[in-house]
């Protein structure tokens, strides 16, 4: 019975996230046009992650080892057991935001218009499109968006999830920046949600997230890279594990 309805909680959460997406989607897309409009699509973006999942009982709760001041260009690392995530990352950020992502959010039919605008694709097959993407990474910063970046690169398929190896690039684009990184441990959006819900379904719930504090790079140099991603990881696991 408990899995019955963990099936059909999953069911209702989707049909939610749809509902609201179609809603929004004509200011949604007038807001994609342009962009001096992503701010606007940002906090449309915001609300509708909050009354999509509040809708089916999800909510966020947020924990910060030290304020952050938004006023400031960062760069978000966090670990990705779940599609909630997302939305908790859209909730966090207060500042103008992008996300980066695989291309092949590009296709989705709810992903699609924003990795099309304000988010940006990464082809990792492609080193070519892999340094254009990092080169708007970079425009970004220097326009003082904030970047959103999963260093894991994906979903991992264990379950309960482990944290995965980190790539390298978020940690070099913030070294080459000068942009300081805040490490972010989802502490539970995969009990809530465990990845896309077909699996294990999905429960009400409140998902638990803890920022770190920022970790300034100003001082780095690229040759500090590895390091740098090597005290992201182990701070976000020891949370994570802990």
């Amino acid at each position: 019975m408990k899995m019955i309805f963990k099936k059909v909680h999953v069911y209702l959460y989707q049909g939610s996230v749809a509902f609201f997406y179609f809603l929004f989607w004509p200011f949604l897309y007038y807001f994609s046009r342009k962009p001096s409009r992503y701010v606007y699509m940002n906090r449309l973006r915001r609300a509708w992650g909050f009354v999509s999942s509040f809708m089916v009982g999800i909510s966020y709760s947020f924990e910060f080892e030290q304020p952050i001041d938004w006023n400031k260009t960062y760069i978000v690392c966090a670990n990705h057991t779940s599609n909630l995530d997302i939305t908790a990352m859209s909730l966090l950020v207060k500042s103008n935001c992008c996300f980066m992502g695989k291309q092949e959010l590009l296709d989705g039919l709810v992903t699609g218009l924003f990795f099309r605008s304000v988010d940006i694709p990464v082809n990792r097959e492609s080193k070519i499109a892999s340094f254009r993407a990092f080169k708007l990474a970079m425009e970004r910063l220097e326009n003082n968006v904030t970047m959103i970046i999963f260093p894991e690169a994906t979903i991992p398929d264990s379950y309960p999830p482990h944290l995965h190896a980190f790539k390298n690039g978020p940690f070099r684009l913030a070294i080459e920046q000068k942009v300081p990184i805040i490490p972010v441990t989802s502490l539970n959006t995969w009990r809530v949600l465990w990845d896309n819900g077909l699996e294990h379904g999905s429960k009400p719930g409140v998902c638990n997230i803890f920022v770190h504090s920022p970790i300034e790079t100003a001082h780095l140099t690229l040759d500090d890279a590895d390091a740098l991603r090597d005290k992201v990881h182990s701070i976000i696991n020891n949370k994570f594990e802990g």
